[in-house]
């Protein structure tokens, strides 16, 4: 029953998502934005195919590790709304950390590369992710597990987390007042997409924008952002894009930026 629920859920998100990428090619084309690239496009979905397919791949490998690292929690938190909240900001605050050190750390970059390839800013390039990612996520939310909060709902909380994320891969919606710097929004996320010297490595939250504030990685939007790596063009190829990160990190020739 529980499983014919989350199928049903996760079509009715997944048609939802489709609807509003096909709304954004339509204002794209009405006036004349040229946000999408047929190649570029196509590579994406593509991505996100081989994205889905390896969460399903490595879910056990998910579980077995989160369930592993329970048995050893010092606290025993009980599933509720308010531990569900704390859950929530705590994923968030290790996101904006493990974000952070993929931008850093050559090997995490590795795995972080695909998703800054692209130089447009679709709701499309949201998922252009790692098929190997899914590998890193016991062991970044890991502290969390140990503290006691529930892997399921850490496991939710970072769902939620990238889905959010997903609404924030746009031109289509200009700044939104107040809330910048609070949370995070397309126009600081574009920021984080751009090569521009001013905005590398700026604006890591995945929800909060908080976090960057505190830590002096937050950047307004102030010019329209160049999107891409700092070398440019890769390839409109899925395998090259997936792993050419491990090819240049074993090459050690990861000498670019995004």
């Amino acid at each position: 029953m529980q499983n014919d629920i989350r199928t049903e859920m996760g079509g009715i998100v997944f048609l939802l998502l489709l609807l509003l990428v096909i709304l954004e090619v339509i204002w794209s084309w009405r006036n004349d934005k040229k946000v999408y690239e047929t190649k570029d496009t196509i590579a994406n979905l593509v991505i996100f195919a081989g994205f889905q397919l390896s969460k399903v791949f490595f879910f056990g490998f998910q579980y077995a590790a989160l369930s592993y690292l329970a048995q050893f929690a010092l606290f025993q938190l009980k599933i509720n709304v308010w531990v569900f909240l704390i859950s929530f900001i705590a994923v968030d605050f290790v996101y904006y950390w493990y974000h952070r050190f993929s931008h850093k750390i050559k090997f995490l970059w590795a795995f972080h590369l695909v998703h800054h390839s692209s130089l447009f800013m679709n709701l499309t390039v949201s998922y252009r992710l790692n098929w190997l990612s899914a590998l890193l996520t016991p062991f970044v939310v890991s502290p969390l597990i140990l503290l006691g909060l529930p892997f399921e709902l850490v496991a939710v909380s970072f769902g939620l987390n990238l889905l959010y994320q997903f609404f924030l891969h746009t031109e289509a919606v200009d700044k939104l007042g107040f809330i910048e710097g609070i949370f995070a929004t397309p126009s600081a996320h574009r920021v984080h997409h751009g090569s521009n010297e001013d905005y590398l490595d700026k604006n890591f939250g995945g929800v909060l924008m908080i976090w960057d504030r505190m830590f002096s990685t937050y950047q307004p939007e102030t010019i329209k952002p160049t999107y891409g790596i700092t070398s440019g063009f890769i390839s409109n190829n899925p395998l090259v894009l997936v792993f050419k990160g491990f090819y240049d990190y074993f090459k050690g020739k990861m000498d670019y930026k995004g």
